[in-house]
């Protein structure tokens, strides 16, 4: 707790040498741009995070800040460096798009984004849409996705007389981390303004855990104390970002590059602490986005062209050996158009290109290149009580392989409807419902990976239904804003993508034999209270339930038994209050029991767990120059839990942040 008075102490003095300097101080909440739609304007609502509000939760990484959101299952393989991926409504990881300022991110050679190397430091807008994004002018491959992650870096806005601004941050606290932060913006002229970010994180990502084990007879089998190993992490990224306008559109282009070494912190099993593991990843991409107005008519194009670099060592001495290096490079092109026939029916086609190609130096490894066509066409009518869209993708997918027969091409068509309507005169409540099937590829790993890819492999399917309740009120009285959301919905996987066991002891194949019954039930819910002048109280709470059974072959064991890792009940609650300056924010998730592999047995059982953390903090102003100082204390009860069996996550833990900013 001594952290804890000394930050309160130096938030005070600080305040005090403020005061003494400014003749008349003014205390007020940050102005917060808002620059998306109404929620109750979107067919299909998203969950979003923005501003303030995203930067107060107490989270490292994207990953972290997606567990406040209905639906959403991470899978967090523990530590800072440690792997985190995301899975919607229990369809996979796979049939998650991810995108990022306006173009989906990739990976052709497993189909998972690690969001856990995207750091919130210059993220604007993180937000969720299950089934689409309520547009129809964006990419055809954005149709495609199940459910999409969209991720918005800020876009630099200057005052009469502003030229440029500044911010430098700096974290620290357990595991040894170390993580300084730089964003400089500087308007270059009237039309166009550039930034550039720039952050390094460096931990040794050991923490104390506790592992105890009760064996299925319910006796403890070993209870004891360690310190995680393999965790560390040494990061940087780098980001540039230019934007301009025109007479009639705009512009942006983006450079990115990001470089790290980090270790795999491996299964906690059999009393063995330590794994060889090592990673050193090496991803950069460009990309530019161009939009433009003219009358009723608008085109949005992107080009993009990404290298991601992978380096992967094993030297533990009780494993083989493995020393891998992969490469990856990826063409994208995009090209959306829509057309306003009339004030409440409008009409937009979209074609992407998408070239993707892997190699290695694996013994064999076949070389895999990939060509997919995305061709889309779409539709939305907007009447004064209901909102209708409707779209249709088509898929076509080339893949040629090194002196192999490739497989055959791959055609796949999309349907999707989505409907809104709003009974009540004053829009407050709507009530929405959508139909939309979807596929994901099978990636490289699935077709060609040696001794268990299947180049025959069919695309996993998914059926999506939803059907939705909002309520969205906002006022200037006691109550300044009041939102309610509901959802039932129903999913089905088919020609799902498993690892079997086939022919000789321990050698695996790749076939489509899942089939996955998905059912559920996401509630969120946001209060903002303003008891007085200058206190804020909000209240975020969100709550899923999901029945996600196996019901693949009635003759199987888990027949009916719920999948791996998916909670039949989760929840997360985040309360702040905002007060002169003064911020107290305090978040705690839920998830609930799981079981760890596909039969639902005792010996499979996974305990639920919960965390709260919270944190304080103080902003300042001296003349033009803002400061802000944070402390964190996450997981404050002290919880022992995995989030993925064997894999302990860390204890009571702090973080001390300091920003200037300019």
């Amino acid at each position: 707790m001594k952290y804890i008075y000394s930050f309160v102490l130096l938030c005070i003095a600080i305040e005090v040498f403020a005061e003494t300097q400014i003749d008349s101080l003014t205390h007020q909440l940050k102005e917060v741009m808002v620059t998306a739609r109404k929620p109750n304007e979107d067919i299909i609502p998203a969950q979003t995070l923005t501003g303030e509000e995203l930067h107060r939760l107490n989270s490292n990484s994207v990953a972290d800040a997606l567990r406040y959101f209905s639906g959403v299952q991470v899978k967090d393989y523990g530590g800072v460096g440690g792997i985190k991926t995301v899975n919607i409504r229990s369809m996979g990881t796979n049939h998650t798009g991810v995108v990022y300022d306006g173009v989906e991110l990739g990976n052709a050679q497993n189909g998972q984004i690690d969001l856990g190397q995207f750091s919130l430091d210059n993220i604007e807008a993180l937000s969720l849409y299950n089934g689409q994004k309520s547009e129809i002018l964006q990419p055809a491959k954005d149709f495609g996705s199940a459910g999409t992650i969209y991720m918005r870096t800020r876009t630099p806005v200057f005052k009469e007389g502003e030229n440029y601004h500044a911010r430098a941050t700096i974290r620290t606290g357990s595991f040894d981390l170390l993580n300084p932060s730089a964003l400089i913006e500087l308007k270059l002229s009237e039309r166009i303004s550039t930034s550039l970010s720039a952050e390094w994180v460096n931990s040794s990502g050991k923490y104390k855990f506790r592992y105890r084990r009760v064996n299925p007879a319910g006796e403890l089998a070993y209870d004891t104390t360690a310190v995680r190993q393999n965790g560390d992490i040494n990061a940087t990224r780098i980001e540039l970002n230019t934007h301009g306008n025109l007479n009639s559109g705009s512009w942006n282009f983006k450079v990115y590059n990001y470089n790290s070494e980090r270790g795999v912190p491996g299964a906690i099993v059999n009393n063995v602490w330590r794994r060889g593991e090592r990673i050193w990843d090496t991803n950069s991409f460009v990309q530019g986005r161009y939009t433009g107005y003219f009358g009723k008519f608008t085109t949005l194009n992107n080009i993009k062209y990404a290298f991601y670099r992978t380096h992967y060592v094993n030297n533990d001495d009780k494993q083989v050996k493995i020393d891998n290096l992969y490469k990856q490079k990826e063409i994208y092109f995009s090209s959306a158009n829509e057309y306003e026939i009339t004030n409440y029916w409008s009409v937009s086609a979209s074609y992407d290109f998408m070239w993707n190609s892997l190699d290695a130096d694996v013994y064999g490894f076949v070389k895999p290149d990939r060509i997919s066509q995305y061709l889309s066409a779409a539709t939305a009518l907007n009447f004064n009580r209901i909102k209708i869209q409707a779209s249709a993708l088509g898929t076509f997918i080339h893949d040629k392989i090194k002196g192999q027969k490739a497989p055959a091409d791959k055609h796949v068509f999309s349907p999707a409807i989505f409907i809104n309507g709003y009974p009540l005169r004053n829009k407050d409540f709507s009530i929405r419902v959508f139909y939309k099937q979807s596929f994901r590829m099978p990636t490289f790993n699935d077709l060609y990976y040696a001794d268990m890819g299947n180049s025959q492999l069919y695309p996993e399917r998914v059926t999506q239904y939803n059907f939705g309740l909002l309520y969205d009120h906002k006022s200037s009285s006691f109550i300044s804003a009041a939102r309610l959301s509901s959802d039932i919905y129903y999913n089905r996987v088919k020609d799902k993508i498993v690892a079997y066991p086939k022919g000789q002891q321990f050698r695996w194949t790749m076939l489509n034999l899942g089939l996955v019954d998905i059912r559920g039930i996401d509630v969120t819910g946001l209060l903002t209270l303003n008891p007085y002048r200058d206190l804020y109280l909000t209240v975020r709470a969100q709550y899923t339930f999901q029945r996600a059974i196996d019901v693949t072959n009635p003759s199987d064991n888990y027949y009916r038994d719920q999948i791996p890792y998916i909670p039949r009940h989760s929840g997360a609650a985040v309360v702040n209050a905002q007060w002169r300056g003064w911020g107290l924010n305090y978040s705690w998730i839920y998830v609930g029991e799981r079981y760890n592999q596909q039969e639902n047995i005792r010996y499979n059982y996974t305990q639920p767990w919960y965390t709260s953390d919270v944190s304080l903090s103080k902003d300042f102003q001296l003349g033009r120059v803002s400061l802000r100082g944070l402390i964190e204390i996450n997981n404050l009860l002290s919880q022992d839990y995995d989030v993925i069996l064997n894999y302990p996550m860390p204890k009571r833990n702090y973080r001390l942040t300091l920003t200037v900013e300019i």
